[in-house]
């Protein structure tokens, strides 16, 4: 079987379903890039796991499939919410038990204008008497330029992430090192008075019902994405003076599952500032109904930036770390944000 056998589109049709187009705008009104990416997060998801699904049902038609990550995802240009939405799937690639799903996001137009494209890693299990363990399952086979071109850059997107993790957790440079001591020092000054990071902490809590259900007695991790997503949302436009657009969300892992019953402990906090984006980190962890079990679930990142009514990027004010953990936040930010210059470099040059 090949990539393009998997292949699988969805068109969400803004021009012509009016409801549909309501229940994706952020306001009820006509404003740029009025789409509620948290909800497109959950659709994605979705079509992940149905286009991930119909595959190892093949091999085992009691297979279930969970999400694992979700790699970053870039805005390109923002969506025009009077216009279709199509929405791309295909497997790229297929590792002993796990897969990846790209997703490419364009809308009708004479250039097909690409918004934006997303990789989900998902895992094929098989439940037995009440327990779950990972499935093996069949290798995709490679035979056009393209779809090898695909596969090799799956490949090189796990091991790039894992240069990347590296990298956030080498110890300051020396520019770096200035730039610490200098907001730090900052905050001695009389008179001062610039947003502490440590006041920038909301925490939301959430009960999961059997009408979150995915997979038997499992909450569908979409749903829990859309909820993070929009708590940072709603936090973001505490500190923007104009009104946040989100350009990125970084790279996502799903370490617990989450069940029926448990209630959900959201913990969002803006870490860094640049000169118009800023980057909100969402935890959450999970407590089992019985109040026993306590584990993180989800950690996520979003990038947002700060737009006038013509989407222009507008000054967001800057925030100081205080604690080591706040520094240390604060660094892996900066890291991102030069890294995601660099890639709008490469990608609009």
């Amino acid at each position: 079987m090949r990539p393009v056998d998997t292949s699988k589109s969805r068109v969400l049709k803004f021009s012509s379903d009016e409801n549909l187009r309501r229940r994706f705008m952020i306001v009820d009104k006509d404003i740029p890039g009025n789409l509620r990416w948290g909800k497109l997060l959950e659709e994605l998801d979705k079509l992940a796991e149905d286009i991930a699904l119909e595959y190892v049902h093949r091999i085992n038609e009691n297979a279930k499939v969970v999400t694992a990550a979700i790699d970053d995802i870039m805005l390109r240009t923002p969506v025009d919410i009077h216009r279709d939405l199509n929405l791309h799937a295909r497997i790229n690639y297929v590792g002993r038990t796990s897969m990846e799903v790209g997703i490419r996001v364009d809308q009708d137009g004479e250039e097909g204008d690409s918004l934006a494209s997303c990789y989900f890693t998902m895992v094929a299990r098989l439940e037995k008497d009440g327990k779950a363990k990972s499935l093996p399952i069949d290798p995709l086979e490679y035979e056009d330029e393209l779809e090898k071109k695909r596969y090799e850059s799956a490949i090189a997107r796990r091991k790039e992430y894992r240069n990347q993790m590296d990298a956030l957790q080498q110890p300051p440079s020396k520019e770096e090192y200035a730039m610490l001591r200098n907001i730090h020092q900052a905050q001695e000054e009389p008179g001062f008075d610039g947003l502490l990071a440590g006041d920038l902490v909301r925490g939301n809590w959430e009960r999961m019902f059997p009408e979150h259900e995915n997979v038997p007695k499992k909450i569908f991790g979409g749903y829990v994405i859309r909820r993070a997503f929009e708590l940072a949302m709603m936090h973001a436009e505490e500190i923007t003076p104009n009104r946040p657009v989100f350009v990125r969300v970084n790279r996502i892992n799903f370490y617990n599952p989450v069940r029926i019953g448990d209630k959900l402990d959201f913990t969002s906090r803006i870490t860094y500032t640049g000169n118009t984006s800023l980057s909100i980190e969402i935890s959450i962890e999970r407590i089992s109904h019985d109040q026993v079990v306590r584990a993180l679930s989800n950690v996520c990142t979003f990038t947002f930036v700060n737009v006038d009514e013509e989407m222009n990027p507008k000054p967001v004010p800057e925030i100081y770390p205080t604690t080591y953990a706040e520094d240390e936040r604060y660094l892996k930010a900066h890291r991102r944000r030069l890294e995601y210059k660099k890639w709008r470099e490469r990608t609009q040059g």
